[in-house]
């Protein structure tokens, strides 16, 4: 495990050097995200009863899209599958053949030391953009539930990782793949609560949305900390994204593993 620590103390510092970038990044993220919030402060403001939309109260939908925000700068995968994808068509995972290195672990000590980047730069931005929109901040129920948002937070962080991991794998037998990757984006964004609630859809496209890891990739620990799932039923959908996590990270290894026989028998 040591080698792999220092691959993230690397990457880490490789990382810092495009704090710039970073910044300039989770500045202009904001816009979108304020046009949103904009939206449905809209809404709310034009339904003369006040009232719930999808089961959210105005202040609960601004502090959801808030949490999108925080959710997204502490799991989300940026670069890392054209990353991977880099590596196989350019020959660079060769040497990882030829070493005692386990090509998955290295990649995710990579995105490790890009979160911490991330989080290390969008921390002032992001925090003043929560204070600005401070009326609508709404803590936990209680400290075992937010200590349960963040184990989700971490089961988050993997299952998107291992999805990209496993897609960047197509690179063995296609030499462009951006178009799948931003087919699944495009996916990924509707059905994990990116772009609004799942609970503003049909009660049927939810429940088919939920045979899907997609909403666990963020709708879910965002339900987790607004107390929106308790009980028998917070601990199922722990279960549910914790087997998620485990088939994506199999489903990974089994992509590379086929991957590579195909690449050693055209002699890469």
């Amino acid at each position: 495990m040591k080698k792999y620590f220092h691959v993230l103390l690397v990457g880490l510092q490789n990382n810092l050097q495009y704090r710039f970038n970073y910044l300039t990044r989770t500045l202009f993220s904001f816009i979108p995200l304020f046009a949103m919030l904009s939206l449905w402060r809209t809404i709310y403001a034009g339904n003369e009863r006040g009232g719930e939309h999808g089961g959210f109260t105005q202040a609960q939908m601004i502090f959801y899209y808030l949490l999108v925000a925080v959710v997204d700068v502490l799991t989300a995968v940026n670069e890392d599958d054209w990353q991977i994808a880099a590596d196989i068509r350019e020959g660079n995972i060769s040497q990882f053949l030829l070493k005692p290195v386990d090509y998955l672990w290295y990649r995710l000590s990579l995105f490790i030391a890009g979160r911490l980047a991330f989080i290390a730069m969008a921390i002032v931005p992001l925090g003043g953009f929560i204070f600005y929109f401070r009326q609508y901040f709404l803590p936990p129920p209680d400290a075992l539930t937010f200590a349960l948002f963040m184990v989700s937070l971490g089961f988050t962080a993997l299952l998107q990782f291992f999805i990209s991991y496993a897609m960047a794998m197509l690179a063995f037998w296609l030499l462009e793949i951006s178009t799948l990757i931003f087919i699944l984006f495009a996916f990924e964004y509707l059905a994990s609560g990116h772009l609004f609630p799942l609970d503003v859809l049909p009660a049927g496209v939810k429940q088919l949305l939920f045979l899907t890891p997609f909403p666990y990739q963020l709708y879910f620990p965002i339900q987790i900390y607004l107390g929106k799932v308790a009980g028998a039923g917070l601990w199922q959908g722990l279960a549910i994204q914790c087997l998620w996590v485990l088939a994506a990270y199999a489903f990974a290894r089994f992509m590379w593993r086929r991957g590579i026989r195909k690449y050693a028998a055209f002699g890469g």
